[in-house]
């Protein structure tokens, strides 16, 4: 047969170094991003960051060397350490900077300064100049260049931040006009303040909510509704027939009552289509149900693959860190470039030299997709240890460290590729969604519409990679191989295995999304009960929509971990299957993993699956 396999799957027999040249290019790669690093560091931009500069292109704290055409520059300010700005509530929200001149000065005003006289005297005793460095402290009263060379008064009192040396106003009265503009469109808006109260006023309940949504159990349904047996009358019902509450009070309780009511004529229409669903996929949901029984026993053998999403989810944040961290030193790093207009001194890199910041977004979506491998790598070969070894006294005590050690060993090559792969497709996809964003409002909507098809397309081909990708991890678990050989065998399976991959993909995939919206409903329903015996009146709206929002990106990170064990396993149990009859010699690895169902059940449930599926087909 043409889908025939030229190899027999050997499970955990030898292990062997895969994709090497793919290791040695992604090393070559982190080592550029690297030198990208370095070259800011190197051309002064981190310490300009870091240290800051002034309006003149003087690194405060450094000794600097003369720009031509700039008077002002090339001075020593070894003791001038601080960034001091002569308007610093002059705010460019758009372009996200202050539009102010900028000074090196050797201490930050402590005191409000009123008057001019108090800039020449805090000059002369602090020997701190807080104008330019053109006019000297005793010209601070006479000169008629004051009003633009010194700086605006009266000057507020300001700190130093930590690390980055900016004099900083400690009265964040100097941001007044900004918050007076939103509290003026706050206060016209009676719907918007009563939100913005109650989420002010539950701002406690969130957080505690949101840390039960990180610890939610199954037994929380038993306390809910023991909860609900001994809860008194709510609050907003009894708000609404007092005759002492407020105007406002009894606004914020119709709000409630309106939002509950949308709450409950929602979950009515989300029971009703479940049943549906639930009886029409019935023949399907118990060969799911049997595989989610198997991946439940391996979570209670391998408990630390719970903790997956958090060690994920710390590297992609140490590496964001240190990527938006490169990318502001870039931002500070090249050629001083004077501003003709306004004799400001910008810095701004060389044409071949912005290539580099293309590089460094590379580097984002690469390593990112890097370091998702790598956690689906350590699940697959945690799963396959565990399933493909028969005496279960003899796996490793740490299986999720062994996986981790053998993949660094042996499969990082693997990673590279499979990452790159899906790195090749993101990139053009994010270009084009950026295009499309660009046409909006334009007239040519056969652009608009050709660019759209052109991204859903390129998605749809980036979740099957994607989905191809961790089947071929799992395969490279299992038998070693180079990430095409592992994919070509892992299709090659899933091809024989068409109608049970269709049926675990859409009943698995159902029934997590059922676990999510039940972790999300206990949430919600913690919520509704916490938000009633507050005292305040507040609209439960928004809060109840953070906490559920954050309920189910909880749900969804520890859930997928669950997804991906259950893909492992199918793998493996149809690599079994295939491979052994049950024969002497030939026994299934599943034997002793689940004794719930047998080969033959099985094959029973993928027939009537099978029919469904053709009979939906039809």
């Amino acid at each position: 047969m043409p889908w025939q396999s030229k190899r027999e799957w050997k499970p955990l027999e030898e292990h062997s170094c895969t994709d090497i040249p793919w290791l040695i290019i992604f090393t070559l790669f982190c080592i550029g991003m690297a030198c990208i690093c370095g070259y800011p560091i190197a051309t002064g931009g981190a310490a300009r960051l870091v240290f800051g500069y002034d309006s003149y292109g003087n690194t405060c704290g450094k000794n600097n060397t003369k720009i031509e055409g700039v008077p002002l520059s090339g001075r020593d300010m070894t003791e001038n350490k601080f960034v001091f700005f002569l308007d610093p509530c002059n705010l460019d929200l758009i372009n996200r900077k202050i539009k102010s001149i900028a000074l090196c000065v050797s201490k930050c005003p402590s005191t409000e300064l009123m008057t001019y006289f108090d800039l020449k005297q805090f000059a002369l005793n602090n020997g701190s100049n807080l104008c330019t460095y053109d006019l000297t402290p005793t010209r601070y009263t006479s000169s008629s260049e004051k009003s633009t060379k010194c700086p605006k008064l009266p000057v507020p009192p300001s700190k130093s931040v930590l690390l980055f040396r900016r004099c900083i106003p400690t009265d964040i009265s100097c941001y007044t006009q900004f918050a007076k503009a939103f509290m003026t469109f706050v206060s016209d808006n009676t719907v918007l303040q009563r939100v913005i109260s109650g989420v002010m006023a539950s701002k406690e309940i969130i957080i505690g909510l949101c840390i039960l949504a990180l610890g939610i159990t199954p037994a929380c349904s038993m306390r809910f509704a023991f909860m609900i047996s001994a809860a008194p009358l709510p609050t907003f019902i009894k708000a609404l027939n007092s005759n002492t509450t407020s105007v406002f009070g009894k606004e914020v309780a119709s709000d409630n009552v309106k939002a509950l009511l949308f709450y409950a004529i929602g979950a009515t229409i989300f029971t009703v289509v479940l049943l549906l669903v639930m009886f029409f996929m019935r023949k399907r949901v118990a060969l799911t149900i049997s595989l989610f029984h198997v991946a439940g026993k391996v979570f209670i053998h391998l408990p630390l693959l719970v903790l997956q999403p958090f060690w994920t989810f710390l590297c992609l944040i140490l590496f964001w860190i240190y990527w938006i961290g490169v990318l502001l030193f870039l931002g500070t790093t090249g050629t001083p470039v004077k501003n003709n207009s306004t004799g400001v001194v910008g810095y701004e890199m060389p044409g071949p030299l912005q290539f580099l910041v293309w590089y460094h977004v590379v580097g984002l979506i690469w390593i990112s997709e890097f370091i998702l491998a790598f956690q689906q790598m350590t699940i697959a070969g945690a799963v396959v240890t565990y399933y493909f070894t028969r005496n279960k006294s003899q796996i490793p005590a740490t299986p999720i460290i062994s996986s981790m050690a053998r993949t660094i060993r042996y499969h990082l090559g693997t990673l590279a590729k499979g990452s790159f792969i899906i790195t090749l497709v993101k990139i053009p996809r994010l270009i084009l969604t950026y295009i499309h964003s660009q046409l909006k409002g334009k007239e040519n909507a056969c652009a608009r519409c050709m660019v759209k098809a052109c991204v859903c397309c390129l998605w749809c081909l980036e979740k099957c990679l994607a989905y191809l990708n961790q089947n071929a991890y799992t395969a490279t678990a299992i038998n070693s191989t180079s990430f095409c050989t592992s994919a070509r065998e892992a299709f090659l399976i899933l091809v024989e295995n068409a109608l049970r991959v269709a049926a675990i993909n859409t009943v698995g995939d159902f029934v997590l999304f059922l676990g999510k919206i039940l972790i999300v409903s206990c949430t919600a329903f913690a919520g509704v009960l916490a938000l009633n015996y507050q005292r305040d009146y507040t609209v439960w709206v928004l809060p109840l929509l953070i906490v559920c929002v954050f309920a189910f990106l909880v749900a969804h990170c520890f859930l997928s971990v669950f997804e991906n064990v259950v893909d492992v396993l199918f793998l493996c149990f149809a690599v079994d299957t295939k491979y052994n009859d049950g024969s002497p010699g030939r026994e299934y690895y599943m034997d002793k993993l689940n004794k719930s169902f047998s080969i033959k059940q099985v094959n029973k449930l993928t027939t009537a699956v099978g029919l469904g599926f053709a009979c939906q087909m039809m």
